[in-house]
């Protein structure tokens, strides 16, 4: 992937600080955090979005650290900037075309544990968008696991990872996030047909949509990477997942869809590039 041209907006930067820094008052340093979008590990997103409210309000206001360039040498780094700046981009672009302004998400990197407006967030959960202070986290040693555990190599691969966590923004921007808690909240389904998995897969169309966008504008991807996205979604699939974890697999523990369905609805975001092609709440999935 051609990366490097890109255009780079800034990342807030909190790595070394360690979650004291950034931390509210009340107990929440021993809460789990609350937000939707855990890429692979996690809680159901149903159930993390209920509670969210109850953390918000042991929680005091978050400290920041300003945006800015990352550190001269520091290509992971950039790499995220440019690929969240180019999620940005597209969605403001698509926003535009039907007349509806795009509100820009914001990026938090971090190592360990991080405060969030949704609670503490811990690497060990995977990348995760916060929609209450409406920002994609990521610690950057999850680029690790996804090469030596996953099975997911390649810059493309990191790149949708980065790109579903802004999907999970353009949800929480359209209302569907909330629409799905609400569905939740009423006593919907469960398990693998529930509205927590179709928010996820949607996010992976999404991803989908902006891969085939902006690689139209940037004429960015290279031989294999379309492979290398489609591969991630294959890896982090909840069936391989307890395949490989439990020796089982549970649909009614589901989260974010079987590798089948990740791969299935990356592929109808790329393949029409248009995000009318991700309504994964109607039918089959």
């Amino acid at each position: 992937m051609r990366w490097e041209d890109g255009r780079e907006s800034g990342v807030e930067d909190r790595r070394g600080l360690g979650p004291a820094h950034f931390i509210g008052g009340g107990g929440i340093g021993a809460i789990v955090l609350a937000a939707i979008g855990y890429f692979v590990f996690g809680i159901d997103p149903r159930t993390t979005m209920t509670v969210t409210q109850s953390l918000q309000q042991q929680q005091s206001p978050q400290q920041h650290v300003a945006n800015g360039a990352c550190p001269q040498g520091d290509e992971t780094c950039r790499f995220a900037d440019v690929i969240h700046t180019s999620a940005d981009d597209t969605w403001t672009a698509i926003f535009k075309s039907q007349g509806e302004t795009y509100r820009p998400s914001h990026i938090v990197l971090y190592s360990g544990g991080t405060g969030t407006a949704c609670g503490t967030g811990q690497s060990a959960m995977g990348p995760f968008y916060c929609p209450e202070d409406e920002t994609v986290y990521l610690d950057l040693d999850f680029f690790n696991t996804m090469d030596q555990q996953l099975g997911a190599k390649g810059d493309f691969a990191r790149a949708y990872v980065i790109a579903h966590e802004v999907g999970h923004h353009v949800q929480k921007l359209l209302g569907t996030s909330d629409k799905v808690a609400a569905m939740e909240d009423r006593g919907g389904s469960h398990g693998a047909n529930s509205a927590s998995v179709r928010l996820e897969l949607q996010a992976d169309c999404y991803a989908g949509v902006w891969a085939k966008q902006s690689n139209t504008k940037m004429n960015w991807l290279e031989s294999g990477d379309l492979e290398e996205a489609i591969n991630a979604a294959s890896s982090v699939g909840d069936d391989t997942l307890q395949k490989e974890t439990q020796g089982t697999v549970v649909p009614d523990s589901f989260t974010h869809g079987t590798s089948a369905q990740r791969m299935k609805w990356f592929r109808a975001g790329y393949g029409s590039g248009d995000p009318g092609s991700c309504d994964t709440f109607s039918g089959r999935i």
